[in-house]
Formats: structure tokens, C-alpha cells, sequence
């Protein structure tokens, strides 16, 4: 299939769901419960553990290479250290347990046991056949993980396989653009679709001084105004860094054709929006203040 025959954005309102409904179990009590049966107690030291579990018990520089909007200094103090209270071996499986309740508990017994479920997961593995592990380190080492059984886990980790493919395209693109992590953040935020500046500086270890000096080389660069607002410039930057992230991204979903992505999407939309209704995400997670 061509590129030409799929809606050029179709394949990023897909993804946008996807990440959504994998994004649920790192805001969920259900995964600090279980982290924390293992001795990983700190929120952050949950968060680093979880998802680099797949690249082995590696180091604070891969976590923040790979991580990437991370401050080193934060992933430093948790990292590798949250390996000697348990292995990611032990993670692992600790996340699939957290995720099968997190589901449970958003979803419902009877939309995790439905055939649309099952559609999903299908669906979502067939575009995952496409995927490409080049230069994609956070990708390839979920790939290496076992599908599960069960279609809610399977699609979760199909969706999360999807998340991490466009995500590490997607650090490429803000190399190339000259942004580093917290001025990615900074830009992201400032379109009103990014983290707002509290939860960049409780979950990424950035502090209020960090972002006014990420906000005058922005300014310096005439990507923001003076009221910290994008201007023309920054606009055009981040919605050619989205496409972008498209281009790189668009195997997965061209694999899987156009009346398949919009299935996919459609079913992913309704398990998001009753995620949202049952409280998956914090109210104040998005926005610029």
C-alpha cells in the first residue's frame, strides 16, 4: 500500500490513542501497589524501572539516552540502583500484572473479555509486523518480549510496541531539530498539548530555573515570544517535526492499510474514552499552566 492511499494523519490520531490507553498504568495505583511489593517504593524509581526493564538492568546514561526529556541528575539517583531491589526480570512481570488490573478497573470485565477486544489486539499486531528495529532501542527490546495470551494484554503490549517505534523516531527528528529534551518539552507544552510545567518538573527532574533557561535559548532561536507563546517560526518547526515523526513512523500503519487504521482507531477511541471517564489520567496533566 502507498503512502498516498493512507490519510496523511490518520496514522497519528491511531497512534494518539494508543499511547493513550498504554499511558494508563503509569498514572495507576495499581502499579505502584505491585512496584512496591518488590521494594521499589519512589514513584520516579517506578516510572525508570518499568520501562526500561526491556533493555536489561542497564545504567542511568542508556535511561537517559534513551528516555531522553529526562534530567540525568533524576535518573541518576534511581537508576541502576532500583536493580538491586529487583531484577526486570521480576519488573516484567510485576507491569503485566499492573496493566491486567489497571485495564480491569478502567475498562470493565466485560469490554476486557469482548470481541471488539480481541479486534483490537489483532489489528494492532498486524501493524506491529511492520515495525522496524533499526535505530530503535526502546522498540526493539519490548519486541524481544513474549506476546501475551490474553487479547486486553496482548493489545496493551501491541500498543506499546506502536509507542515505543514512533517514540524513538520521533528523538531523532528532535535531534535533527537542534531541540534537547527539556526544550522539546518547553515547545511541546507551549502548543498546549504537552505536560504542563508542574508535572515536566515532578516527573522529569527539571526545576523552574531549568525551564527559564530552556525558554531564553527558545527565545534566543525565535521560537518563542516574550509571553512564551510559539511564534510563526516555532510553529512551523513543531509541526514539521511532526510530520516528521510521520514519516518515520507511517510502516507500521501503511502494513496494516487504511480501512484497518480506521478500525483500529475507532475501537482504541472508545477504550480511551472510557479509560478517561473512570479517572486514568490526573486533571491537570496537559496544558500550558
Amino acid at each position: 500500500m502507498t503512502s498516498a492511499a493512507l490519510d496523511a494523519r490518520a496514522h497519528r490520531r491511531c497512534h494518539n490513542a494508543l499511547n493513550s490507553l498504554h499511558s494508563t498504568h503509569y498514572f495507576s495505583p495499581d502499579l505502584g501497589r505491585e512496584l512496591g511489593a518488590l521494594g521499589v517504593a519512589h514513584p520516579r524509581a517506578v516510572n525508570f524501572a518499568v520501562r526500561a526493564a526491556a533493555l536489561g538492568p542497564v545504567g542511568a546514561g542508556t535511561v537517559t539516552a534513551t528516555f531522553y526529556k529526562y534530567k540525568h541528575e533524576l535518573v541518576a539517583r534511581h537508576v541502576p540502583a532500583v536493580w538491586a531491589s529487583a531484577t526486570p526480570e521480576q519488573i516484567l512481570v510485576a507491569r503485566a500484572r499492573a496493566v491486567d488490573a489497571t485495564l480491569r478497573r478502567l475498562l470493565g470485565e466485560e469490554t476486557v473479555a469482548s470481541a471488539e477486544m480481541t479486534e483490537a489486539a489483532r489489528l494492532a499486531l498486524r501493524a506491529v509486523e511492520a515495525c522496524s528495529r533499526s535505530a530503535r532501542p526502546l522498540h526493539s527490546a519490548h519486541a524481544d518480549l513474549p506476546v501475551p495470551e490474553e487479547p486486553h494484554l496482548a493489545f496493551w503490549h501491541a500498543a506499546t510496541l506502536l509507542r515505543e517505534h514512533r517514540g524513538d523516531g520521533h528523538l531523532a527528528v528532535l535531534m535533527a531539530a537542534g531541540l534537547d529534551g527539556l526544550e522539546a518539552m518547553v515547545t511541546h507544552t507551549a502548543t498546549g498539548k504537552g505536560m504542563t510545567p508542574k508535572w515536566v518538573f515532578t516527573t522529569r527532574g527539571w526545576t523552574q530555573e531549568d525551564w527559564d533557561a530552556a525558554v531564553g535559548r527558545l527565545r534566543e532561536r525565535g521560537l518563542l515570544d516574550e509571553a512564551g507563546e510559539l511564534t510563526e517560526q516555532g510553529r512551523a518547526l513543531r509541526e514539521e517535526i511532526e510530520r516528521e515523526t510521520d514519516r518515520l513512523d507511517r510502516a507500521p500503519y501503511e502494513h496494516l492499510g487504511a480501512d484497518g487504521v480506521t478500525r483500529l482507531t475507532e475501537l482504541a477511541t472508545v477504550f480511551v474514552r472510557t479509560a478517561l471517564g473512570a479517572g486514568a489520567f490526573p486533571a491537570d496533566l496537559l496544558g500550558k499552566r
